[in-house]
C-alpha cells in the first residue's frame, strides 16, 4: 500500500466575526494513511478544555473548528496540523473579532412645549446605537449638569431631563446629543415657561411686596389708569353735550315785545286821503310829506 504525506486541498481561510456571533475554520486534507489533526492558537495546542465552548471535528478529510459565540478574547492566529507516517502539513489563518457598531439613532426626539411657571418639566428622548451612545443635554448651547434642579435620568434607551420647578428664565432652546464611535446625532426643541406679573422669587416662597414690583409693571398700571381716565372724561363730555342739546331743544325762546305803534299817520293812509282830496276837488293839492316809519327794534336772544 502506497503512502502519501498530508496535503491541504483546501487550506484555512481567515475569518472576521462580530462579537457574539459564531465563527468557524474549515480545511480539506488528503493523505495516506489518514493523517491525525491537531489545532493551535497562537502556537499553543488548542483543546475544548483550553477554550471552553469550542467544537473540533475531523471526518472524511474535512477538519472543522467552530466557536459558537466569539468574544474579543478569541481573536488570534489559528493553525491546523495534519500528520501521518509520510509527513505533515500545516495551514494557518487569522480570527478577528470585532464589535458591531451602529451610529446613534433617535427613536423618540425632543418635543417643544409650553408650560406654566412652577410646573415640573420632563424632556424625553429614546436613542439607540452600538456601542451605547453618550447622551448630553444642553440649553442655549451650554451643557446641563445633573443637579437638584435639573436631573438627568436613564432607563434603557430612554434618557430624560427633569426640571423640578420651571421658571421663565428656564425658557429657551434645549438640545440633546448622542455620540459613539460610529457617529453623532442631535435633537432640538423649544421650551416656553409662561410667568405671572408678580411671582415668587426662585427658590423662595415669599411673595413680592408692592415696593418690589418692577418698573415695567408700574408703567403698565399707570398707562391703564390714564386710558381709563381718558375714557371716563370722554364719556362725561358726551353726556354733558347731550344734556345741553336737550335743554336747548326744549327751552322756550323769550317773547319779543310788539313793535311800538306810531300815532303818526302812515304813508298809505296819507296817500289815500290825498287821493280822495284830488278826486273831490280840482283845486291844487298840497303835497304832504308822509312821516318816516319808526324802525323796528331787533332783540338779540341769548340762550344759556
Amino acid at each position: 500500500m502506497s503512502t502519501q504525506a498530508p496535503t491541504f486541498t483546501q487550506p484555512l481561510q481567515s475569518v472576521v466575526a462580530l462579537e457574539g456571533r459564531a465563527a468557524a475554520f474549515e480545511a480539506q486534507i488528503s493523505g495516506s494513511p489518514v493523517p491525525e489533526v491537531s489545532w493551535f492558537r497562537d502556537g499553543q495546542v488548542l483543546s475544548t478544555a483550553a477554550l471552553p465552548g469550542v467544537q473540533i471535528s475531523f471526518s472524511d478529510g474535512r477538519a472543522v473548528l467552530r466557536i459558537p459565540a466569539v468574544t474579543a478574547a478569541h481573536s488570534g492566529r489559528f493553525s491546523v496540523r495534519a500528520t501521518n507516517g509520510a509527513g505533515q502539513a500545516t495551514s494557518t489563518a487569522e480570527l478577528l473579532v470585532t464589535v458591531e457598531t451602529a451610529p446613534p439613532n433617535f427613536l423618540q426626539r425632543l418635543q417643544s412645549s409650553t408650560v406654566r411657571q412652577g410646573s415640573q418639566v420632563r424632556l424625553d428622548v429614546r436613542v439607540t446605537g452600538i456601542p451605547a451612545p453618550v447622551v448630553k443635554f444642553y440649553r442655549e448651547g451650554a451643557e446641563i449638569q445633573s443637579s437638584a434642579d435639573f436631573r438627568i435620568l436613564q432607563e434603557g434607551d430612554l434618557y430624560s431631563l427633569m426640571i423640578a420647578e420651571a421658571f421663565p428664565e428656564d425658557s429657551g432652546t434645549y438640545s440633546v446629543t448622542a455620540t459613539n464611535s460610529s457617529g453623532r446625532a442631535t435633537s432640538t426643541a423649544e421650551l416656553l415657561v409662561q410667568g405671572e406679573e408678580a411671582v415668587p422669587a426662585k427658590k423662595t416662597k415669599t411673595v413680592i411686596s408692592t415696593s418690589q414690583v418692577s418698573q415695567t409693571r408700574q408703567t403698565r398700571v399707570e398707562k391703564r389708569m390714564e386710558a381709563s381716565f381718558q375714557a371716563t372724561s370722554m364719556m362725561q363730555m358726551q353726556v354733558e353735550g347731550s344734556e345741553l342739546t336737550q335743554q336747548l331743544a326744549h327751552k322756550t325762546p323769550p317773547r319779543v315785545p310788539p313793535k311800538p305803534t306810531s300815532k303818526s299817520p302812515t304813508q298809505a293812509s296819507l296817500v289815500s286821503k290825498v287821493t280822495g282830496v284830488r278826486q273831490q276837488s280840482p283845486s291844487p293839492v298840497r303835497h304832504v310829506k308822509a312821516p318816516t316809519p319808526t324802525p323796528a327794534r331787533w332783540v338779540e336772544l341769548v340762550y344759556h
